[in-house]
């Protein structure tokens, strides 16, 4: 019984190789891989952190005129930076002038 596993065993390999060998010699006249499924993948997450990065300001913007109406809006603090936040706030004209 042995024996036979491992005449199997042997065929198998051995089969297992025979069939790359067609595929080896076709494989350099292929045709390269295309890169539109990944630059459109790349594209699709490039804009969905832009629209959800706009709406992130805009609910902060609502939030700070509901809590504080009619005040100019300071400028959002980064969600992902934790270094030094200081801004330099010069005279900001109230909207429609």
């Amino acid at each position: 019984m042995t024996s036979r596993l491992w005449r199997m065993y042997a065929d198998h390999v051995y089969n297992r190789w025979e069939k790359t060998v067609l595929w080896d010699m076709i494989e350099p006249y292929r045709r390269p891989r295309s890169f539109t499924p990944l630059v459109s993948i790349y594209i699709a997450a490039f804009y969905t952190g832009v629209i959800g990065s706009a709406l992130t300001e805009q609910l902060y913007k609502e939030k700070y005129w509901e809590d504080h109406p009619g005040e100019a809006v300071p400028i959002m603090r980064p969600k992902f930076y934790w270094g030094p936040w200081k801004i330099n706030r010069g005279s900001v004209l109230p909207p429609n002038q």
